[in-house]
């Protein structure tokens, strides 16, 4: 069954309640303050289904000044509205804020409905209903069908009961593929069962069982039990007004304007990024750091505003704008709001938000406002390349992607693989970097091999671990790993076991440096005898520690920090004695002396070496083989 959430607007006492009972049979008015003042003051719910079987549920917000802030919580996730205007009074200063405030909502349909008309004669509904087409020009209920009714006797309400059936045909299905997201607006507790929340589910679907999380203090609950429109379900869609009762949250917890929804999906912030849009009949101006009242969802936030296109927002007129909030808030890119005045409460404008996690901006940032147009169009691949582009410090995981978007797993990961294909963005390790941010990470660490291949000239590279340390500390080594192997890929760089060099980098020796070399090679391959040499008795001089250092690993094997030997001589006794073991078992100090024909010495600094190497692995005076 496809469900339509209805909701009512209009002036005080120009007959919403009246109106929702001649329609569904039920009264919304259940507060005995209500009854008593004839006038609504919280929200009221109910339902009833239409000819063709959908299920209308119905939201009687208050029309009264002082419970405006009531209206706007009511008007969240509203499909069709049943503008009400009373016959005998016609259009009143709280039906335009209304209209006003459903129009920055955006609710699209509309109904205008013409109440009481029993009560006056047809001249003075035609005057009402001129001045209702004046009053709503230019705005989505511009050309809307006035409805004439009487609630009392009935006259007029089958007939708007098919008007609305005609259009909840054209309301488009909603988002039942991306996170959970419900805006609570009542809290409540029932005796055995415990606390309950209801709200009018905006997307997605919840069933019992689900863990969700309250935001924005990131309570963490269960679902028990979910009743649609009174009757239990085990899951409800987006579209349904709910009533939720939750596990291991108390009342007092909760408020209203709190959010039920799915974990991760929601980032809280202290700042908005918004395009907004001034009422055209106040005479208020916009400007720097004004105080105003933020409305979304069922929240009312008191924030401050940072223009950042203009200096000042005339009435009527649209700008970019920050707006910097005294609580935290969760939200989600393109949702609406409404804004009014800190004092004298009024609705002054409203509009969309464009980045629920920003930065604070100067006015007038040129790559601010550029950035903002894109955001606002609306395109996820746009709103992720510019999400990523705007982080180049920082490093988002799919997790923190999902939060800023609130949008499902696989629309995301879907995105980003084609953003990666059109080379705007780099998974490194399942971190995800814009490609300037890549592109500034290359530049880095060509530039630290550069000038690290300029000073150590005969050194092969640097340390993996140094590239990382210098060049982003933050990544762990499996991240370095897969970037450095990205540059290789790239022929970029070169990777010769743990040390990085730029591709075409060689050691060259220069003639002085082949004289030396062929020096230290000599002293250690005397003949007939096996030398192991000390580091400070071949380094006469700088000269010859660079040519050492160059020598290590190729044609010197660093037996310890103090002492080297021959690489072929070192590979070919290590051999011999892997062949001796797998043969007798076992060795001693003394046997392997005598083996070598060398001092005790230099043969314990050997052994030492192999079993630091895990080749032997000493137990008292034996060595054995270390994987035997």
């Amino acid at each position: 069954m496809k469900n339509v959430i209805i909701g009512t607007a209009g002036h005080i006492d120009h007959g919403k309640t009246t109106l929702i009972k001649a329609l569904t049979g039920r009264e919304t008015d259940t507060l005995e303050e209500e009854k008593r003042r004839g006038i609504s003051i919280n929200l009221g719910f109910t339902y009833f289904d239409l000819p063709s079987n959908k299920r209308a549920g119905i939201v009687d917000v208050p029309g009264h000044e002082k419970f405006i802030k009531n209206m706007l919580a009511g008007a969240a996730g509203i499909d069709i509205v049943l503008f009400v205007v009373a016959g005998d009074e016609g259009v009143m200063p709280q039906t335009i804020e209304h209209l006003d405030i459903l129009s920055f909502l955006n609710v699209k349909k509309g109904i205008i409905v013409l109440t009481k008309c029993d009560v006056v004669d047809n001249e003075f509904i035609e005057l009402v209903k001129d001045d209702i087409r004046e009053k709503t020009k230019g705005t989505f209920l511009d050309n809307a069908e006035i409805v004439e009714v009487d609630s009392i006797s009935r006259n007029g309400i089958n007939n708007l009961v098919k008007k609305i059936d005609d259009m909840s045909n054209d309301i488009d299905d909603k988002n039942e593929n991306s996170p959970a997201r419900l805006n609570i607006d009542r809290v409540f507790s029932v005796k055995g069962f415990g606390t309950v929340v209801t709200g009018t589910l905006l997307e997605g679907k919840i069933s019992i069982d689900d863990d969700l999380v309250i935001y924005p203090n990131n309570l963490k609950t269960k679902i028990r039990s979910i009743q649609v429109h009174g009757q239990s379900v085990e899951t409800a869609y987006a579209g349904q007004r709910t009533a939720i009762n939750i596990s291991n949250i108390k009342v007092e917890e909760l408020k209203r304007g709190d959010v039920l929804a799915a974990p991760n999906s929601l980032e809280e912030s202290m700042m908005l990024d918004v395009k907004l849009s001034l009422v055209k009949h106040t005479n208020k101006n916009l400007k720097h750091w004004d105080r105003l009242r933020l409305y979304h969802g069922a929240r009312e936030i008191l924030c401050r505003v940072v223009p950042l296109d203009k200096e000042i927002t005339k009435s009527g007129e649209s700008c970019y704008a920050q707006l910097r909030l005294e609580e935290s808030i969760v939200a989600k890119k393109l949702d609406n709001f409404v804004l009014r005045n800190y004092s004298p409460l009024e609705t002054i404008g409203g509009g969309i938000i464009i980045d629920t996690k920003p930065k604070k901006h100067k006015k007038f940032d040129e790559n601010v406002i550029s950035s903002l147009k894109i955001k606002e169009k609306g395109e996820l691949e746009d709103i992720l390349e510019q999400y990523l582009k705007n982080n180049l410090k920082s490093y988002k995981t799919l997790k923190d992607i999902m939060s800023y978007t609130g949008e499902n797993e696989e629309l995301v990961i879907n995105t980003i693989d084609k953003l990666i294909k059109e080379n705007k963005v780099v998974n490194i390790n399942n971190i995800y970097v814009h490609t300037n941010q890549y592109e500034n990470l290359k530049k880095l660490i060509v530039e630290l091999l550069t000038t690290y291949h300029k000073k150590y000239r005969l050194r092969s590279g640097v340390l993996k671990e140094e590239v990382r340390s210098k060049v982003e500390s933050k990544f762990k080594t499996k991240e370095v790993d897969i970037l450095l192997e990205k540059l290789q890929n790239e022929k970029v760089i070169k990777i010769n076991e743990n040390l990085v060099s730029i591709y075409d980098f060689e050691v060259v020796l220069n003639d002085k440096q082949k004289e030396i070399k062929d020096n230290i090679q000599k002293k250690l391959k005397l003949p007939e005898v096996l030398t192991i040499l000390n580091i400070k008795d071949i380094c006469e001089n700088k000269y010859y520690e660079e040519v050492l250092e160059y020598m290590i690993g190729k044609d010197i094997e660093k037996l310890d920090d103090t002492y080297i030997m021959d690489k072929e001589i070192y590979e070919e006794i290590k051999i011999n004695l892997i062949k001796y073991l797998e043969e007798f078992g076992e060795i001693t100090l003394g046997q392997y002396r005598d083996m070598l024909n060398s001092s005790r010495k230099n043969c314990m600094i050997i052994l030492e070496n192999f079993d630091r190497n895990k080749i032997t692995k000493r137990d008292d005076n034996k060595r054995t083989l270390y994987n035997k």
